[in-house]
């Protein structure tokens, strides 16, 4: 039997970044399937030690702060964030990089911190909730600042970047348009994507809209599952975003990054179903009682 090892190559993306009213729309460009007699694994060499540049992992956090969060989701949210910060410091290698951007969006959209910021240096800032629910311009925004030109100038190697949505409801804007252009992009191609849908009015279909499969999609009712869904997605998500994959296929078929990258998506919600599946929220009170 015969082997080929293909290792995660460092993301080549698309440096002719255009402002944000003047992107071009184009088709996704759906990575290549893995094949089911390909073998997963996650890389362990221990030369790579020594290696002198670190690879750096930007996870991106995508949080509706429209009024329809207001309240008890937008409490516990802030709270769950505080407690996940610490978790997340334990992920990855020695030789990874971890930072953390927030990009909130309501009427407007902003941007926590004015740059990625480093896991361990990383203060939650609690979040308050106005507004209507601008995903679109949120989904353009990210575009924009998912750039080597911007967020993603780290002079050694990166990981594709994990990116973790969250909201509540229905886009108040053509989160469509936002979600073609954002599509253009080659970092959110090859990027790990979950989302999580909060309440009874989130939509699950736009969700999946987003990461490309329902896998990635999760729900929570209540405080309790708030907890237990974002922990999961953000834990398990930076887990395997961090990691180097090899694939090896027993045909003569050559694997390119494509094939890597769709694997690191098929695992994540493989691993997301299967830690879902094992939760239980007990007697916590649903969001929407007595709303």
């Amino acid at each position: 039997m015969s082997n080929e090892h293909v290792t995660e190559p460092e993301v080549n993306e698309n440096l002719n970044v255009s402002p944000l009213d003047d992107f071009d729309t184009a088709e996704t460009v759906s990575p290549a399937p893995v094949s089911d007699d390909s073998i997963l694994d996650f890389d362990d060499d221990p030369l790579s030690a020594t290696s002198v540049s670190k690879k750096s992992l930007v996870i991106f956090f995508l949080i509706d702060t429209s009024g329809s969060m207001k309240g008890k989701k937008m409490g516990e949210l802030n709270t769950v964030m505080e407690e996940l910060i610490p978790e997340i410091r334990r992920v990855g290698e020695a030789d990874t990089e971890v930072k953390v951007a927030v990009l909130t969006f309501s009427t407007e959209v902003r941007w926590m911190y004015s740059t990625p910021i480093p896991i361990e240096e990383f203060e939650w800032a609690r979040l308050r909730a106005s507004g209507v629910t601008s995903m679109g311009a949120a989904f353009k925004e990210l575009n924009h600042r998912m750039s080597r030109n911007s967020f993603l100038n780290s002079p050694s190697l990166s990981f594709a970047p994990v990116i973790f949505l969250m909201t509540d409801g229905y886009p108040s804007d053509d989160y469509k348009e936002g979600l073609r252009e954002l599509q253009t992009n080659s970092w959110y191609k090859f990027g790990l994507k979950a989302a999580l849908g909060i309440g009874q009015e989130a939509n699950d279909n736009i969700l999946a809209e987003f990461t490309g499969s329902k896998d990635t999609v999760v729900h929570a009712y209540s405080g309790g599952q708030l907890a237990q869904m974002i922990k999961i997605i953000a834990v398990t998500s930076s887990q395997i975003g961090s990691k180097s994959m090899t694939l090896s296929d027993d045909t003569t078929h050559e694997l390119g990054e494509e094939d890597v990258f769709a694997a690191k998506q098929k695992l994540l919600g493989q691993q997301i179903q299967e830690l879902v599946s094992t939760q239980t929220d007990g007697d916590d009170v649903p969001f929407d009682t007595g709303w």
